[in-house]
């Protein structure tokens, strides 16, 4: 891996038979460490996997990343975006952001002025209602 510029220290994975310590073996040898999740909570990885498959599919597969400081500026405008501004469906919380108070029902807004906020330079809209 660090022939392609990668420098991991970590491997998180599941605690799946296939899994075998020959398995972490093979990457304890190159300096990586291999974590397993908790063991009661099987959705864990999941969580982190749909996390990193929306990074990807609606940030940086769009947009050309020059250094590593430019991908921490833009996976901190995403961060910001994902847990505040977009919305999300699941476990309760129909169309709410992460971020948002669960003791408040937001009506839309009676009015025909919506403002356009745009994240990453257009690539994410944002819109709400224009006071």
């Amino acid at each position: 891996m660090e022939a392609a510029g990668h420098c991991s220290t970590h491997l998180i994975r599941d605690r799946d038979a296939k899994f075998t310590a020959a398995f972490d073996e093979v990457f304890s040898a190159t300096g990586i460490t291999a974590i397993m999740t908790a063991p009661q909570a099987p959705k864990m990885n999941a969580i982190a996997e749909r996390f990193v498959g929306s990074v990807r599919r609606e940030c940086t597969d769009r947009i050309l990343i020059t250094s590593e400081h430019h991908l921490r500026v833009v996976l901190d405008q995403y961060v910001a975006h994902y847990n505040a501004g977009r919305s999300h469906q699941g476990d309760g919380m129909i169309l709410r952001a992460p971020d948002d108070n669960p003791n408040v029902i937001s009506f839309p807004a009676q009015t025909d002025q919506i403002r356009r906020k745009r994240v990453l330079g257009g690539l994410i809209n944002e819109y709400e209602a224009a006071a």
